[in-house]
């Protein structure tokens, strides 16, 4: 089975579907579009570029991206966001300019993004030195709401296969290769130390999380059995007197639930949350705020100073 018919049978790209194309020029977003364009056909497709301006080589990457999406026949949007003084994180800001005008095009269709298995395990190795908890092993799904990831079963290598056989000419990004960023350190040091422990590192790290992932659905079934009994909305003690581990993981629901998505991990301060007094509240970080009322523990959003026990005179 070729490419095309190993990400056609994953149904994220379908013949006619309309789907906007994240397309940076690279390897991946142009096998990408190759392969949106021979799936969905050339008039579902519509490929975003954004040119942040903060390369030198950034106007021929736009012009290569437009040539490319000419030849293919898919239709072609340029964006040029511009930082904002006090923007923060360089990447995360890049990806949100990103993200908001892919999500304007596609005005509720879907988003296709270029992550491969190897973007994937990457992720999972950088989470997993950076922040703690079973999330930070689950990865990237293939689809998450209108965001989908049609290569993410497919490696760089084979992205970089399909490319030459089909003579797409791809660009370089020297940013990928910068020591200041920490993907890269990891692209660069941590994977090439793994294969040498084990030529299959990669393709073990990739087993280990689908494994985790179907052990996920268990877990989620489990906490959401225990919040059920703990009533709408949950009694605190009856959380309090669930296994720690499943505790952790109803307390972290809520907030995932507070935050309308997934909430900052709050696992680790479980016991304080559980702590709490009747009109007690904590800051758990990410804007959200555990309270006790009523007996019953609820996230809401941060607002002024919190009061981790009640008034004296309560």
């Amino acid at each position: 089975m070729d490419l095309t018919q190993r990400v056609s049978a994953g149904g994220l790209l379908a013949p006619g579907r309309p789907v906007v194309v994240l397309l940076s020029g690279g390897r991946d977003s142009v096998c990408l579009l190759d392969l949106a364009v021979r799936i969905a056909g050339a008039e579902a497709v519509t490929a975003l570029h954004c040119e942040y301006g903060l390369r030198a080589a950034s106007a021929d990457d736009a012009a290569h991206c437009a040539a490319l999406c000419e030849r293919l026949g898919a239709a072609f949007e340029l964006r040029r966001p511009r930082r904002p003084a006090r923007a923060g994180n360089l990447q995360a800001w890049a990806r949100d300019a990103r993200y908001a005008a892919a999500a304007e095009l596609a005005d509720g269709g879907d988003v296709a993004a270029g992550h491969t298995a190897t973007d994937q395990v990457e992720t999972v190795l950088y989470r997993l030195a950076a922040s703690p908890g079973r999330r930070a092993l689950l990865g990237m799904h293939a689809r998450e709401g209108a965001l989908v990831r049609p290569l993410l079963e497919i490696t760089r290598e084979e992205t970089a296969a399909h490319c030459e056989a089909r003579g797409l000419a791809w660009r370089e990004d020297a940013s990928n290769a910068s020591p200041e960023f920490a993907r890269n350190r990891l692209r660069a040091g941590l994977l090439p130390a793994l294969r040498e422990l084990h030529p299959a590192a990669e393709a073990n790290v990739l087993r280990t999380l689908a494994l985790l992932r179907d052990e996920a659905a268990v877990l989620d079934a489990a906490v959401a059995t225990a919040l059920h009994r703990a009533g709408d909305p949950p009694a605190a003690a009856v959380l309090a007197a669930l296994p720690p581990a499943l505790a952790r993981l109803a307390v972290q629901a809520l907030a995932d639930e507070a935050a309308g998505g997934l909430a900052p991990a709050v696992g680790h301060r479980t016991a304080e949350v559980l702590a709490l007094r009747e009109g007690g509240a904590l800051d758990v970080g990410g804007g959200l705020r555990a309270t006790v009322r009523g007996g019953a523990l609820r996230f809401v959003a941060s607002a002024g100073p919190a009061a981790p026990r009640p008034p004296a005179s309560a």
